[in-house]
């Protein structure tokens, strides 16, 4: 595991106003509970984040322009596979080793780290569900990052509501024909391998979706038009069109009328990465937060001196820190296979996601004027923030889950509270 490819440079904005420290490593007491290998991750990911992905982050935001230099960087260093087994060509880690990568790449900008966390969102289907003939041919790929994933579920008319999909997959011989759209496919048109739900069998409503396969140059499948975010500009977002698009029957994930199964099943294992980009994000803007404050001078002091700085940084610590704490319990947890894990992985994913929009949003409080100008990476991180509250379910979603579970479990309870 290493760092190799060519150096990523690039003029970008002022993101050198403030200087980062870089002979002290600024540590988590959470540090301390990492194996050496689990350590040696989060070193690698830390030294891309800080020599590949920081002095181009502004760049790549104002060109909406795809990392794929940065995509070859982090195959080179062998984390496309950090989840993946060893026999299809992972590391054989988990979603814990996962999380202590991409938190650390969401540290210098989720619009990267989102391309990277996204092809894994594509490859859990087939990790979880697929034959081991599709694990065979698509998952060494992924690991290798030699092509990258997506996921496709989302539609014009489909996202929270899965039951509204009108993308359709009709048996014909040997072959599946698909019909139909989807929208905002994060990697959309970048992918080459994509795990795509359509409706089998409208009769049996949510019963009736399953995956499926698909690759780029499939005939009949292309892409729309490429989306203009409010952040995470880095990150392509594309429609996927179908027009009698014709896959091997062999490409059907598990068996027909699974979907919404391999679709909660895999939001389950994703989650938690959401709520690491949350936790690199917002420490990212803490960290531009602390050093403004120490080196902005008011009433000839430093700012960091009055109390009401203090006070706003001391929350955005507590709050980022305890964030990590849930997501690093939570993907420990998960990794040793639990049955039911829906709640804990909708808490990862909705509370990290709300302290990164405080925190960011208090970094640029924190800068003042100097926050809001395109100049100083905070405004971007605020900007990008936003999106952690929204997709692969919105936050909204992830209370309804939550609740729903509490309200399982407690029926099954014996004792009673009152």
């Amino acid at each position: 595991m290493g760092v190799h490819g060519t150096q990523v440079e690039g003029p970008g904005r002022k993101t050198d106003a403030i200087q980062y420290p870089t002979s002290v490593k600024r540590e988590s007491v959470l540090d301390y509970f990492l194996t050496e290998e689990q350590q040696m991750i989060q070193e690698l990911a830390a030294q891309i984040a800080r020599e590949k992905i920081r002095p181009v982050r502004a760049q790549l935001d104002e060109n909406e322009e795809f990392p794929w230099e940065i995509m070859k960087i982090l195959a080179q260093a062998d984390l496309f596979g950090l989840y993946i087994p060893e026999q299809y060509g992972g590391m054989g880690g988990g979603i814990f080793e996962n999380c202590l990568a991409v938190e650390k790449l969401g540290e210098a900008c989720i619009g990267v780290a989102t391309s990277f966390a996204a092809s894994g969102l594509g490859a859990y289907p087939i990790l979880l569900f697929g034959s081991e003939d599709l694990k065979q041919k698509y998952l060494p790929q992924i690991a290798s990052g030699s092509k990258l994933a997506a996921f496709g579920l989302t539609e014009p008319g489909a996202g929270s509501d899965v039951s509204g999909i009108q993308t359709t997959a009709v048996r014909d011989g040997d072959h599946y024909i698909l019909n139909g759209s989807k929208q905002w496919i994060t990697n959309g048109g970048e992918a080459e391998i994509y795990s795509v739900l359509a409706i089998t069998d409208r009769s049996k409503g949510a019963r009736g979706a399953s995956f499926f396969v698909l690759e780029t140059g499939d005939p009949g499948f292309s892409f729309g038009k490429k989306e203009k975010k409010l952040g995470i500009r880095a990150s392509a977002t594309r429609e996927l069109l179908f027009q009698d698009c014709r896959i091997p029957k062999d490409r059907l994930i598990g068996r027909e009328g699974m979907g919404f199964i391999v679709a909660m099943k895999t939001f389950d294992k994703s989650r938690p990465g959401i709520g690491a980009l949350g936790v690199g994000l917002a420490q990212g803007a803490l960290d531009l937060a602390v050093e403004y404050a120490r080196k902005r001078v008011q009433f000839e002091k430093p700012i960091i001196s009055f109390q009401a700085i203090q006070h706003k940084l001391a929350d955005m610590a507590t709050k980022t820190e305890a964030a990590r704490a849930l997501i690093y319990s939570i993907a420990r947890y998960m990794d040793s296979e639990p049955h039911d894990v829906s709640k804990v992985a909708a808490m990862a994913k909705m509370y990290a996601a709300d302290v990164a929009m405080e925190v960011a949003t208090n970094a640029v409080q924190v800068l003042g004027g100097y926050g809001y100008m395109q100049d100083y990476p905070v405004e971007k991180m605020m900007r990008d923030a936003k999106i952690l509250q929204i997709y692969e379910g919105t936050n909204e979603i992830q209370r309804n889950i939550i609740g729903q579970e509490l309200n399982k479990e407690y029926s099954r309870l014996k004792e009673t509270f009152f």
